[in-house]
Parts: structure tokens; sequence; C-alpha cells
């Protein structure tokens, strides 16, 4: 697994997550409990984790939407 994409921003998480579900590309979505133990003041980001195979794909998925990816 290689992580794709980390935001404090549920909205893009939630963008993200949709964009790779319509093509079909797995993803994992990592630390979305950590909010109980920050307060819920959204400090500690979440990651969207994709298998290795999918990772090329991934990210230009998101490129195309305008979402910002390292690499």
């Amino acid at each position: 697994m290689k992580e794709l994409l980390r935001s404090n921003d549920p909205t893009i998480i939630a963008f993200a997550q949709a964009l790779l579900s319509g093509e079909d590309i797995g993803v994992i979505e990592l630390d979305v409990h950590m909010s109980a133990l920050e307060g819920s003041i959204g400090i500690l980001p979440r990651r969207l984790m994709v298998r290795d195979e999918d990772l090329f794909m991934a990210r230009a998925v998101l490129r195309d939407n305008d979402i910002a990816v390292e690499g």
C-alpha cells in the first residue's frame, strides 16, 4: 500500500474517494477516528492509501480533477 493523499479537509478526502471509486480503484482511509483523540478540531490529517499497482492511475485521476498529490 502506498500513501496517495494526506489532508485535514474531509471534503477533499470524500471527493477523492468518490473519484477513485468511479475508476474502480480500491482505497483505504486511515486515521479516520483520530479526531476523538484530538478533540474533533481537525489538526490530524487523514490519509488515503492505494495498492502499489494502482498508484500511477490514482495520481492521474486526482490530478485531472485538480487535487494536489505528491510524486
